[in-house]
């Protein structure tokens, strides 16, 4: 028999939702779910009229502990996540690619790659004229959730499954993978992989990117704290801590040697996480330095362009 708290535990890891899923009529699998969020509960496409895919209601109850069962679990726990229900990292997401079908996302609805072309033809007589958006395994964030006082510049640069705290404003060349996202206000002009946080008051400038997990098979979960800039076409494989700097097209590596003020030389993985750092190059000697810093020598993110409601 289990005891008390283990199956306080137990209960709190298990989620159930209504939703509707597209099922394949020719295989019978599932495409998509769909998990609604207030009173408007329906919605159909071209490729349901044409007899491609079908919608239907369903009922799932699942273990978030647990390792994901179906398709129709991988997209409640990426719903969850862009639901701001739970944060990156607080769900199993083990199984993921494995139950996510690749599929066309087209205008007409969502359809295995092989049944665009009959699909264009059958709409054509809707006189639609068929766009694919994209051939992938995660649809677009917003296609499902819109969460609350956010700016998304080109929405298929996030995918479902990010996490964007009210405040966020992501420009065109920003990109939110699954499982990853923002935690406070904050400005993502680049590129936040999966397992990667970036806490209130920092900015992702463009062209810039954070090593995930997906990264060369690595499970070091990197973040950004708060009030840092990650500069222009910079990047990390380190946490940044608060009030941190990183100069405009460095790429600071765990393995990356740097030299403090004092002017001994320490490994960036050393300073993973730590406060009030500025790493930059040294344009006469090429070596990486590392000097103190706080949010002021860059100003930090203007709050009045993360004003989204």
């Amino acid at each position: 028999m289990a005891e008390p708290e283990q199956e306080t535990k137990t209960m709190e890891n298990r989620v159930k939702r209504n939703g509707n899923r597209y099922v394949d009529i020719q295989t019978n699998k599932t495409i998509d779910a769909y998990y609604p969020q207030g009173e408007f509960q329906n919605r159909s496409c071209l490729a349901v009229k044409h007899n491609i895919i079908r919608c239907e209601p369903f009922e799932i109850e699942i273990d978030i502990s647990k390792d994901i069962i179906s398709t129709e679990d991988a997209y409640l726990r990426l719903c969850l996540l862009s639901l701001r229900e739970y944060k990156p990292n607080e769900i199993n997401l083990e199984g993921l690619f494995q139950y996510l079908p690749n599929i066309a996302w087209t205008t007409a609805g969502p359809v295995f790659p092989d049944d665009v072309q009959r699909l264009r033809h059958l709409v054509a007589g809707d006189y639609h004229q068929l766009n694919v958006f994209s051939i992938d395994k995660f649809p677009r964030m917003v296609d499902y959730v819109i969460p609350s006082g956010i700016r998304i510049a080109d929405a298929d640069r996030v995918r479902l499954g990010a996490y964007i705290s009210q405040g966020t404003t992501v420009m065109h060349e920003g990109f939110i993978n699954f499982n990853a996202g923002t935690l406070g206000q904050c400005m993502v002009e680049g590129r936040i992989t999966p397992g990667v946080t970036v806490e209130d008051g920092s900015d992702v400038g463009a062209g810039a990117s954070i090593m995930g997990t997906l990264s060369g098979g690595g499970k070091q979960k990197n973040r950004i704290g708060k009030g840092s800039l990650l500069g222009a076409n910079a990047g990390i494989g380190i946490s940044l801590g608060d009030s941190c700097i990183v100069e405009a097209g460095l790429y600071v590596t765990s393995g990356t040697k740097v030299t403090l003020p004092d002017g001994t030389v320490s490994y960036a993985r050393d300073l993973s996480g730590k406060n009030n750092l500025l790493f930059r190059r040294n344009s006469l000697t090429g070596t990486v330095e590392v000097l103190s810093t706080d949010s002021s020598v860059w100003g930090g993110v203007n709050s009045i362009l993360h004003q989204n409601d």
